[in-house]
């Protein structure tokens, strides 16, 4: 007997899902062939020396020795490699489940959450549309120094880490961000809006001195307050059609 799935609908994204999903990928893909591989090297260079020793009077099993310790070694490199990329991306992961969890709250106020949304070539981790507007959010956790300052500025030269330029990679990608949802929120639902585009630095304290930039520079739990201070500028019914359709499009787009 056939049978199909009781879901008439796909799930909507949770947050970090594509991180979650690329470090299920590198684990599977990366980090077993490079464990796997030296394994059987050593098994097959222990066994070449019992034949060898039994049987065989030829260097063989040298010969294999040299390339099972090549071998492991470069595959110990590409573990270390892994390792610090997992840790990143889980670091990463984290942060935007936290963030995620702490937009959800606002659904109380009428909000819609939506989480992780596919586009071209990236994906916004969060957007929220309301009255007041519709918002992409851009998540950056990064680790903290354990002592000392931890503090992040925004300036019209550019973001500020604990004293270090980041470059414009990160305002970049928040206003491309930006673009795109607005072209499909137009192409989708036929309304023109003016995305408000945000970065959040979960745990960080943040310094936003340039305020005549249309970035929004912030902590996490200060978005809300900062929402609020706006006009309601979309009808509730607009609200509810914008949200529909990005929700179809979430839906139907990812497998």
């Amino acid at each position: 007997m056939k049978k199909k799935s009781p879901l008439k609908n796909k799930p909507l994204r949770s947050p970090g899902q594509s991180i979650e999903e690329e470090i299920q990928e590198i684990i599977d893909d990366g980090l077993a062939n490079y464990f796997i591989f030296p394994m059987l090297l050593c098994v097959t260079t222990v066994y070449s020396w019992l034949v060898w020793l039994d049987i065989i009077e030829i260097n063989a099993p040298i010969l294999m020795t040299i390339v099972t310790v090549v071998l492991s070694i470069y595959c110990l490199f590409k573990l270390f490699k892994i390792k610090s990329k997992l840790k990143a991306l889980r670091l990463g992961r984290d942060g935007e489940r936290a963030v995620g969890q702490t937009l959800d709250a606002l659904r109380a106020k009428g909000y819609r959450v939506f989480h992780d949304l596919i586009g071209e070539g990236f994906n916004v981790d969060h957007i929220i549309i309301c009255e007041h507007g519709v918002f992409s959010i851009e998540t950056k956790t990064y680790s903290k120094p354990e002592k000392g300052q931890c503090r992040i500025v925004y300036k019209k030269e550019g973001l500020e880490i604990n004293g270090y330029m980041a470059g414009d990679k990160i305002i970049a990608q928040a206003y491309a961000q930006k673009s795109w949802l607005e072209r499909q929120v137009l192409v989708l639902a036929g309304i023109k809006v003016s995305v408000q585009p945000v970065v959040v630095f979960p745990g960080w304290y943040v310094d936003n001195q340039n305020k005549e930039s249309k970035l929004w520079v912030l902590e996490p739990k200060a978005l809300p307050k900062y929402i609020e201070t706006l006009p309601k500028i979309i009808s509730k019914e607009n609200v509810r059609l914008i949200s529909n359709h990005i929700s179809r499009y979430i839906r139907t787009t990812y497998d």
